[in-house]
């Protein structure tokens, strides 16, 4: 008869089905191709590459041209500790030189030597009119070292975040042990605190320095052989120094004092003005601080210096 059997009616609508659910995976897997052949690449590598053309291709926000800002990384760390804050200067529009120098390798004045003289030459071959320093912990005191023998004409502000700058106790307490000279090499056994010391003997300065301190401690037992608040390495009042046009004292430790954004704001701040912002302090003292004692190590010829007013 013409009639189909009962089985062949009930296997004809399963058969379109399976059709139809391959012609949707086809056509999820070309959706799937599309994505990944477009759309991806778009959102992970076209767009960030057209933006960052944009971004290059404006104006710097407030460095001006000509200005420099050499950076110095601290004991016993790499330049890649201060890359956040090389590219907030890039931003600002100043020309960076994040300078590597193998710390751990020599005395304080040979390393001053070995990664100041060469990064200025660079810059005086790239125009520099102006060469500012930004340095954490152990790089302020290489360029206290080689400011105390040369003289850049060239010499802008100078802004130390956590610098021991009157040296530290660990040093006195540590230095002498084998595993201390071990990780901190020669340079990290010349800061300490007595009158002797590298810090002590350069005394104050007399150019424009800010000191940006910290007060957190992520390493108790540091904290316990450090009199008073400390970020864990340096106490707040020995990262003072005769002299200082500013200082400033923000929540952060001691080695991540260099990537804390309110330090990285302030320092360019510094760069600009050669004097923090005090938040709550009144307009005339965040322009002009009051002038305060700085006792310096135990050297009596430089004590209770005042700080520029």
């Amino acid at each position: 008869m013409g009639v189909p059997p009962m089985s062949e009616k009930r296997d004809a609508p399963p058969a379109r089905g399976l059709r139809g659910f391959a012609n949707r995976q086809r056509a999820a897997g070309a959706l799937g191709c599309v994505v990944h052949l477009v759309v991806r690449p778009l959102y992970r590598w076209w767009l960030p590459a057209l933006l960052g053309l944009v971004v290059s291709g404006s104006a710097p926000a407030a460095g001006a041209a000509g200005e420099h800002v050499i950076l110095l990384h601290g004991l016993a760390r790499t330049d890649r500790s201060m890359a956040p804050l090389k590219a907030a200067l890039e931003r600002d529009g100043f020309v960076v030189a994040n300078v590597a120098y193998p710390s751990r390798t020599a005395r304080i004045a040979e390393l001053s030597e070995q990664a100041i003289g060469p990064a200025l030459e660079e810059c005086r071959r790239e125009g520099a009119t102006t060469v500012h320093f930004v340095t954490h912990s152990l790089g302020g005191i290489l360029v206290r070292s080689y400011l105390a023998r040369h003289r850049v004409p060239e010499l802008g502000h100078v802004v130390m975040l956590a610098p021991p700058n009157q040296g530290s106790e660990l040093v006195d307490v540590l230095g002498g042990w084998a595993l201390f000279g071990f990780v901190n090499g020669p340079a990290g056994r010349e800061l300490g605190t007595k009158s002797d010391s590298v810090p002590c003997r350069l005394g104050a300065v007399n150019y424009s320095v800010g000191v940006v301190a910290g007060n957190r401690s992520i390493n108790w037992i540091n904290s316990l052989l450090i009199p008073g608040p400390d970020d864990g390495k340096v106490s707040i009042e020995r990262t003072k120094l005769a002299g200082m046009a500013d200082h400033l004292v923000v929540p952060a430790t001691h080695p991540f004092l260099m990537r804390d954004a309110e330090a990285i704001r302030q320092t360019i701040r510094f760069l600009h003005t050669g004097r923090f912002d005090h938040p709550g302090a009144p307009k005339a003292a965040a322009e002009m601080p009051p002038r305060q004692r700085v006792t310096v190590c135990e050297n009596p010829g430089i004590r209770d210096n005042d700080v520029q007013s």
